[in-house]
């Protein structure tokens, strides 16, 4: 039996969030088939996804879009023994594959053809297709893992990709290792008419959103959300309602959106993930997402669970 790709999305929050729109049939069964995967990357429709430790490479002004042709990613320096398969394109019949090319941003850009750029920047532009940013997620979620895995953390030794990279394996100790997605729970803490924002030190000055956290071994969605909103803010919380998800590659992980209901409502910030916490209104937020704030507050942009999860509060949509 062979894996096909997902049916269209049809949420409207899920549909306007960045890397949810993923069409490529992954294969999963056929994924062990060495000489399938070969075939399909030497075939002239094969399209690899490049990237740097830290960004992409596109193709510049070569009519492609996302990957390269398999001659111009091994003049760059790909590896051919570290190609993951991403999937097949159902509509092109393309293959997708993606490695990392270990050279220094500036000296890929030099390069003619050629242009690097991270992909938060990309979907912040909104200048490709949803699917293509899906595709980059995907590609750059494992590259990631294969590029800081590289040697089996049972023996030390070096691990060898398999699976068509969903694997890899370890000759000295037989272990096997497998790409990790981490799971965080992202949440709107509510009271009635009110917002619980916040502002983490790592973001934009001015910019407000939804707390969040990683989920810990042994943890509900609920619990999650709850532990995170008390730690961080000192708001306990009641019910908890799961409203959306997204991928979110930076590195691999897969955002929870969530609704909390709050149970208390003085604010305390005890540790550092937050330098403010405030309860908003729904005219303030009103006045952040408008450009209007008297201090310049705004929320954070489209591409993230956490602008749908504010919006869809604001307009009572959730």
């Amino acid at each position: 039996m062979t894996a096909h790709a997902a049916e269209p999305i049809h949420d409207p929050m899920t549909a306007e969030m960045s890397f949810t729109a993923n069409t490529l049939d992954r294969q999963a069964v056929q994924r062990s088939d060495t000489a399938y995967l070969q075939d399909l990357l030497e075939g002239p429709a094969a399209r690899i996804v490049l990237s740097t430790p830290t960004k992409l490479i596109l193709p510049d002004n070569t009519g492609e879009t996302i990957g390269h042709q398999l001659d111009a990613a091994l003049a760059v320096g790909a590896d051919r023994r570290e190609m993951v398969f991403l999937g097949v394109e159902p509509s092109t019949a393309k293959p997708y594959f993606a490695t990392t090319i270990d050279r220094d941003d500036d000296e890929i850009a030099a390069m003619p053809g050629l242009k690097v750029i991270d992909l938060r920047t990309l979907a912040l532009r909104a200048e490709l297709p949803p699917s293509d940013l899906g595709i980059l997620a995907q590609a750059r979620a494992l590259i990631h893992w294969h590029r800081t895995h590289r040697f089996c953390s049972r023996c030390g030794q070096p691990s060898k990709m398999a699976e068509g990279g969903y694997r890899r394996d370890c000759g000295s100790c037989g272990g096997h290792h497998f790409p990790r997605t981490d799971p965080c729970v992202i949440m709107l803490i509510t009271d009635g008419e009110r917002a619980l924002l916040g502002r983490p030190p790592r973001l934009p000055e001015g910019i407000f959103t939804t707390l969040a956290g990683f989920m810990e071994p042994g943890e509900t969605i609920e619990d999650a959300v709850r532990r995170e909103t008390l730690e961080e803010s000192g708001i306990r919380v009641g019910k908890v309602t799961l409203i959306s998800d997204q991928p979110w590659p930076f590195p691999a992980n897969l955002m929870l959106g969530c609704l909390g209901e709050a149970l208390s409502f003085d604010i305390d910030i005890e540790d550092d993930e937050l330098e403010a916490c405030r309860w908003c209104d729904r005219a303030e937020v009103r006045q952040m997402i408008d450009g209007t704030h008297p201090d310049g507050d705004i929320i954070p942009p489209s591409i993230s669970i956490a602008h749908h999860l504010i919006t869809g509060w604001l307009e009572r949509r959730l």
